[in-house]
């Protein structure tokens, strides 16, 4: 007995249900012309925003060319960089025509005097806890607490309660920003 085998093409245009004539066909199939947006293979996954706001604003004073800076909810603004108390209101008041504070910003100088600012939403918690770095993690019972980077034993109470906002298990991380006031981000694990 001899077999045939059937040629590869073939056999995969059977297996998709495709004509391998089209031109037996009597009429076309409809073509869908329309964006199909966020559809990966398409467009490709968008990437997540990073900015929660963008602008630009004419700053004199500042004297390097990148400056960081938290505002608060109370309006003032914390300064990672050393630069003159008032010279980065400009670029604070550009920002908040877009979001309310409190908000981290960086902003980079583009020409002479022109800065681009940009911020993104953060949460502020007062907290009356050690160090100006810490991480919680909880799942399943287990925690694990580190503070400026060393594994520390013991519970903080303020620190649990932002987690437990957000399920059983979560990471908590804090960073001061000055005195009693710290950026917090919660996240479920």
């Amino acid at each position: 007995m001899i077999f045939r085998r059937e040629p590869i093409h073939r056999k995969l245009a059977r297996e998709g249900r495709l004509e391998i004539a089209p031109q037996q066909r009597s009429e076309p199939d409809p073509v869908e012309t329309g964006p199909r947006w966020g559809t990966t293979g398409i467009h490709g996954v968008p990437r997540p925003r990073r900015w929660d706001a963008v602008g630009s604003a004419e700053a004199p004073g500042l004297e390097g060319e990148e400056l960081h800076f938290v505002g608060l909810p109370n309006g003032d603004l914390v300064v990672d960089e050393d630069e003159p108390e008032e010279a980065p209101a400009p670029l604070a008041h550009a920002i908040e025509e877009a979001i309310d504070p409190p908000y981290r910003a960086e902003a980079v100088r583009r020409d002479g005097d022109i800065w681009a600012v940009a911020a993104s939403r953060i949460q502020v918690a007062e907290l009356e806890v050690p160090g100006d770095e810490l991480e919680l993690a909880v799942s399943g019972g287990e925690r694990a607490l580190t503070v400026d980077g060393e594994r520390v034993f013991g519970s903080l109470p303020e620190v649990e309660r932002l987690g437990e906002r957000v399920g059983e298990s979560y990471v908590v991380r804090a960073r001061r920003l000055r005195d009693r006031l710290w950026e917090v981000e919660a996240s479920p694990l």
